[in-house]
């Protein structure tokens, strides 16, 4: 059984590794006990997100099928089953080890399911309520267990930064989005600078103001989350600031790119990511984060 599960544990971090680049960089700041509670969780939601999006092939409805079967092993395994799964056991331990709320986890499931069906939103509240499921639960997940001497205070700040990451994937995959029949810009959005969806395009000009928009909306969530990271505790605060930092870096190459969002996925170079993560480590904990 331990073998199990320490197996479950390495596929979740082989995920990780693979799918997660920066975040995965900035979990190797965490100390050893919690990186793998961290992987676990990166696992079950990026395999959810694998049922929906690498499966495209199928019908929306052999997709749902397949998510139900996969979310219905995860809720006999919450009931004490055995389960034949390769990764579910790290995710049903780590939910065990630090008393997740498993509503948290139902939520992010029913999110998913959403993608099956719904292909872009009409207003931010409802893309908000979206993220809600896809991002903030992230966050609130992974509270428990980079601990806080506050939890209850940082647990916003936590839900903020879960919408900023996920805002910064939506503006920097509008491609690769697009190629899967989605748009997660708003469409009163698209309506505000004068664009249809056509107009979302390679060399299309008139996008330029609108990514602007997104990138500022997307910077409003990282001041919200800013104060949440020195109310970690110490030792995970230089993975959390590391993962900010990279992450909003990605905003800074849309920047730098003149928005152009189509040309290159928009990445962090080796260098600064490196130079981030020694400069976290170097950073004295409770330090305020610059915004």
């Amino acid at each position: 059984m331990e073998t199990d599960l320490a197996a479950a544990y390495e596929r979740c971090r082989l995920l990780h590794k693979q799918h997660g680049r920066t975040y995965y960089l900035a979990t190797r700041l965490l100390p050893a006990w919690k990186r793998r509670h961290v992987h676990a969780l990166y696992g079950f939601t990026r395999y959810a997100d694998e049922i929906v999006d690498q499966t495209e092939a199928l019908p929306p409805a052999e997709r749902a099928k397949r998510l139900n079967a996969w979310s219905g092993q995860f809720v006999a395994g919450l009931r004490g089953e055995p389960v034949d799964d390769p990764l579910l056991p790290a995710v049903l331990h780590t939910i065990a080890v630090f008393d997740l709320d498993v509503n948290d986890f139902d939520t992010f499931l029913r999110c998913m399911a959403m993608d099956l069906t719904i292909t872009s939103y009409e207003t931010y509240d409802d893309l908000l309520a979206y993220m809600e499921g896809s991002a903030a639960v992230i966050g609130t997940m992974m509270l428990p267990i980079l601990g806080s001497t506050d939890r209850a205070t940082a647990r916003e700040p936590a839900r903020q930064l879960g919408f900023a990451f996920q805002l910064t994937n939506f503006i920097r995959d509008v491609a690769e989005d697009l190629d899967r029949g989605r748009i997660y810009l708003p469409r009163e959005d698209l309506d505000r600078f004068g664009l249809t969806p056509e107009d979302l395009r390679p060399g299309n000009p008139k996008i330029k103001p609108l990514i602007a928009y997104e990138v500022s909306r997307a910077r409003r969530h990282y001041r919200a989350a800013a104060p949440g990271i020195p109310l970690l505790e110490p030792a995970s605060q230089a993975c959390m600031r590391t993962a900010y930092q990279l992450y909003g870096g990605i905003l800074d190459q849309v920047v730098a790119a003149d928005y152009d969002v189509f040309a290159r996925r928009a990445t962090v170079p080796n260098s600064r990511r490196a130079a981030v993560a020694v400069r976290s480590l170097l950073t004295r904990p409770g330090t305020p984060v610059a915004a």
